[in-house]
């Protein structure tokens, strides 16, 4: 195998890695005030769905930190399942539309205000109602993934090159 093969893949690997890790220290701080799960939540390590433009190992990252975290705060097996699916859904998504800057979060609002409700709703029998829960996840994917998440895709588009070398 030649040299710079290896190389890209040993940056892939750590790019995932890191990102991974990001995603589960942000949901556990997060988690810490009660904010990344439940009916009403603020998972701002959804913010990270930008990196996807930038970069594909963002995309195993992303649903390896999802994983991690969802194991990590102890949630129900359907949460863990279908919790890092959406995520995984929403990092593809992303990456697809990562030509066009303001698109790039959708993917990962409209996957997880789809199926984490569900997932609250029956796996949890959360009793604030379907459509209260799809509000209130919703709501937390819009700022977490839009408006902080497109705060850090434009500071990385302007300052992540000098910050962190060649994508």
């Amino acid at each position: 195998m030649n040299n710079t093969r290896t190389k890209r893949r040993i940056l892939y690997l750590c790019q995932a890695g890191l990102i991974a890790a990001l995603y589960v220290v942000l949901t556990m701080a997060v988690g810490a005030i009660g904010l990344s799960g439940g009916a009403i939540q603020l998972r701002v390590s959804e913010a990270l769905c930008v990196l996807v433009a930038f970069m594909p190992a963002a995309i195993p990252g992303l649903t390896v930190g999802c994983l991690v975290a969802n194991l990590a705060t102890a949630c129900l097996w359907q949460d863990v399942l279908f919790g890092t699916l959406a995520t995984l859904i929403g990092a593809l998504g992303g990456r697809l539309l990562r030509k066009h800057a303001y698109l790039v979060p959708l993917p990962t609002v409209l996957a997880n205000t789809v199926i984490v409700p569900l997932v609250l709703a029956y796996a949890y029998h959360a009793p604030e109602g379907l459509g209260f829960l799809v509000l209130t996840v919703g709501a937390g994917e819009i700022l977490s993934a839009y408006v902080l998440g497109l705060a850090l895709l434009f500071a990385l588009r302007r300052h992540g090159r000098r910050l962190f070398g060649e994508w």
